[in-house]
């Protein structure tokens, strides 16, 4: 083994012990481990009996692996309070100045207190699982398929890694634990999201996509583990006593970071956007890259969804398309401010998916709309009708200004969520996080807005007549 593992082994032992002493901690396991269990075997029990007299057995057969998901996750709750108590609650009681004052390496004293909180809460889970597996048996109803099983219990690893990351990640920089307990919110909430999402998934039967799910958690799992080492400093643990809610401070630090030490528009320009378009310039790169695999994985749709024209569907396409470009020539401003808009939506959209995901999901609202337009060439181009006529006419008389737009304002989500993750001794956590959202600000009233304005412009009174003259020429 590792000689600086060793010591971390040594952390996980000593908190492990300490939990499985701690009666708040054993009762609630056990009770999610061997009662509700159970209570999830009596359910599909009955619901198995209640929907085969209705000939819909299907229904029961996907709920018996939904239950055995749920029963899993349950005692995973039990793993944010660990987590969110592994330093502020220590720090409150007193008993982790000892511990920091160990000749520890930071990130050995971070990585023992992870693991030790993921151990419970995952011992719990595989017993709870175990025991319903056992109940299923005894009630001689059908277990799930042996990949689906591996699926729910890599869903479960991934699940409790998540937020006991997450939860680490909120006990190192919070004060107290009443503030710990208050941002923990912020990681229950999109869990009890997902967990909606994927009995969804299950109940539709598309099994294959929950690999994707753990693939993801996966991500955010390693993102959430790098955010924790990066900021990470027993001195500040120690130090920090509360935080105030300083309005005056934080926006002292956003304006800074937003105008820097410029004084006219033109120097602005110069000397803040441009500097922060050429720091951009990797995220830029994985941001093109991704809209190519977008327009790709739109291309590759066309198999499993293509539908053939008629004349009469061309008919029906081309007198929408009149009427709908009618419509937009006769709005006026109230067009250009539509568009505007909706542009301005699905960037925002982009923005919030980042914040939860360090930029990861942020780039999906753009991948999207790239895959729609790789869909709609494809099924053109199928059905004998000119792509041509489609990318000149409908996409790039507007997409010009409205495609680096979006390039640049999901680059700078992603650039936010990869400065997170990185080490940075001489700022904080709330300083990086101003400084990422300044960053953001900037490219979007300097080069995003007004790339939208024109294009939204374009496309309200412009690119109707290109289209028209090349479609029905």
């Amino acid at each position: 083994m590792n000689k600086d593992l060793v010591p971390v082994f040594i952390i996980v032992k000593r908190e492990v012990k300490d939990q499985f002493r701690d009666w708040r901690i054993v009762f609630p396991v056990i009770g999610l481990t061997v009662f509700f269990p159970f209570l999830m075997n009596f359910t599909a029990s009955q619901m198995l009996a209640f929907v085969e007299r209705y000939g819909a057995s299907i229904i029961g057969e996907r709920l018996v692996p939904f239950l055995l998901m749920i029963v899993g996750f349950f005692p995973i709750t039990v793993s944010l309070v660990i987590a969110l108590d592994s330093f502020v609650g220590e720090k409150e009681r007193g008993s982790i100045e000892p511990l920091l004052n160990t000749p520890l390496k930071d990130w050995q004293l971070y990585v023992g207190k992870l693991l030790s909180s993921t151990v419970p809460p995952l011992v719990g889970s595989f017993l709870g699982m175990s025991v319903y597996c056992f109940g299923l048996i005894l009630s001689k109803v059908p277990l799930p398929e042996i990949s689906l099983v591996l699926q729910i219990i890599s869903l479960t690893v991934v699940q409790a890694i998540v937020m006991v990351s997450g939860g680490v990640v909120v006990s190192s920089q919070a004060t107290s634990v009443k503030a710990a307990n208050l941002l923990s919110s912020f990681i229950i909430i999109p869990m009890a999201l997902l967990i909606q999402g994927e009995s969804v998934v299950m109940f539709w039967g598309n099994f294959d996509t929950l690999w994707w799910v753990v693939f993801g958690l996966a991500i955010l799992a390693l993102l959430l583990i790098r955010v924790g080492l990066a900021h990470f400093n027993r001195e500040e643990l120690l130090g920090r006593e509360i935080d105030v809610l300083n309005f005056r401070w934080g926006w002292k630090t956003f304006s800074q970071a937003f105008t820097g030490s410029s004084h006219t528009i033109s120097e602005w320009y110069k000397n803040e956007v441009l500097q922060t378009i050429k720091k951009l310039r990797f995220s830029i790169v994985i941001t093109i890259v991704l809209v190519l695999i977008g327009i790709w994985i739109g291309t590759s749709l066309i198999k499993p969804f293509n539908f053939p024209f008629s004349t009469q569907n061309i008919g029906e396409m081309e007198s929408q398309i009149r009427e709908t470009f009618t419509v937009f020539s006769a709005g006026g401003i109230s067009s250009v401010f539509t568009i505007f808009w909706r542009n301005i939506r699905v960037l925002l959209l982009s923005f919030i998916l980042g914040i939860f995901s360090f930029g990861i999901l942020g780039t999906l609202p753009l991948i999207a709309s790239v895959g729609v337009v790789g869909y709609l060439m494809s099924l053109l181009q199928i059905n004998g009708i000119g792509t041509s006529v489609y990318l000149f006419g409908f996409i790039l008389p507007h997409g010009i200004f409205e495609i680096p737009a979006a390039i640049i304002a999901t680059a700078a989500v992603l650039y936010g969520g990869a400065v997170l993750t990185t080490p940075n001794s001489k700022l904080t956590i709330g300083e990086v996080s101003l400084q990422a959202l300044a960053d953001w600000c900037k490219l979007m009233v300097g080069v995003v807005i007004p790339l939208l304005l024109l294009a939204a412009v374009v496309e309200a009174w412009i690119t109707p007549k290109i289209a028209m003259s090349l479609l029905f020429s």
